[in-house]
């Protein structure tokens, strides 16, 4: 039954990867992985942030 490669697959996929794109490539594909994760989760904090600004002491919501 096919599923997720283990073990040798696993790394010749790795080998071939590196081969292909060299390990300068793949370190700035990883950067700006980071990045853009980092930036993802800041724009969700920011939402959460402005919706507990439009929120009374109560938790009803402010209107605009």
């Amino acid at each position: 039954m096919p599923g997720l490669p283990r073990g040798a697959e696993l790394i010749v996929i790795l080998v071939i990867v590196l081969l292909l794109f060299g390990p300068g490539r793949i370190g700035k594909l990883a950067s700006e992985l980071g990045k853009g994760i980092k930036a993802f989760r800041d724009g969700l904090g920011k939402d959460k942030q402005e919706d507990d600004a439009a929120t009374d002491a109560d938790g009803n919501i402010e209107p605009k």
